[in-house]
């Protein structure tokens, strides 16, 4: 196994990690989470249907049984980007990005469950590592968890759960020798389509024509950064990792770019056991790389 491979989702991670700018961004000016995610979502399928026209055009053929499995898919990264706009809107940016974390344990047992993949004594490890980094950015320890606003934590849960659900589809799809561009070209549309009902077009209308040029490339940005270049990334390293260990690279890589983010943009300083929850998550990476890639 190349070691690019793993590289993949860590880039991805980072990547995510500056979903919250755009986000806030967009809420600022007075777009709600429905419409912010149209944006994005109508936006990647011009991208991506440019990408593919270009490139090869039998990424556009779908059979019926593809079609089941992108309809799961669709349903769980959109309910993980509802997840992740509400967290990334009520909580600080380093912390939606840690509760993300959580994802590789419900990815390692969905995994085990649905590919056999081992659950080994190191990925354990890096579970309960993740797991009390999470409790630790609660502020729990610190007593103002009661700060931190409940819609907010449980948004960011969801981020997680579902966001295993994704890869897990993602990998079923991929294993039977679906294109990743063909599984997010048709997840998107579908996405795309859901939220028509729920958007508010007159709200991007109105950010767009607060300075035309500038705003149109701010939500290609946003589509690119936050959306089509993490998730590519995400899927095509599934066909060369197990789901577990893509789980962990992103989860751990993303709260070191949000709190990065976090500090340059919104001067959230973290605490000392936020700052240490998020240490815990870079060292759940390392134990996982050594058993993965023997470095």
């Amino acid at each position: 196994m190349k070691k690019i491979y793993f590289i993949l989702p860590i880039l991805a991670g980072i990547l995510f990690g500056s979903c919250g700018i755009f986000v806030r961004v967009l809420t600022q000016n007075g777009m709600d989470t429905s419409t912010l995610l149209f944006s994005r979502f109508s936006i990647s399928i011009i991208i991506m249907l440019i990408f593919i026209l270009a490139t090869d055009k039998n990424m556009l053929r779908i059979s019926s049984n593809e079609l089941k499995i992108i309809i799961i898919a669709a349903i769980n990264i959109l309910a993980l980007n509802l997840c992740y706009t509400i967290s990334t809107n009520t909580v600080p940016l380093s912390l939606a990005a840690v509760f993300l974390s959580l994802a590789p344990l419900f990815v390692i047992i969905f995994a085990y469950i649905a590919f056999k993949e081992k659950i080994t004594s190191k990925k354990i490890i890096s579970m309960i590592l993740i797991i009390i980094g999470c409790s630790l950015t609660t502020g729990l320890l610190e007593g103002n968890v009661f700060n931190i606003g409940w819609i907010g934590i449980l948004a960011g849960i969801g981020t997680a759960f579902f966001w295993a659900n994704y890869n897990i589809a993602s990998k079923k799809i991929l294993k039977d020798g679906t294109s990743t561009y063909t599984l997010l070209f048709y997840t998107i549309i579908m996405m795309t389509i859901i939220l028509i009902p729920f958007t508010n077009f007159n709200q991007i209308t109105t950010f767009i024509n607060r300075n035309t040029g500038t705003n149109i490339i701010f939500l290609i940005f946003n589509a690119l950064l936050t959306f089509i270049l993490p998730y590519v990334l995400l899927t095509e390293s599934l066909n060369y990792i197990d789901a577990g260990s893509v789980a962990i690279l992103a989860a751990g890589a993303e709260p070191l770019a949000a709190l990065f983010f976090g500090i340059t943009l919104y001067d959230e300083i973290p605490t000392m056991l936020i700052f240490i929850g998020i240490v815990m998550t870079i060292i759940a990476i390392t134990i996982l790389s050594k058993e993965e890639y023997g470095t």
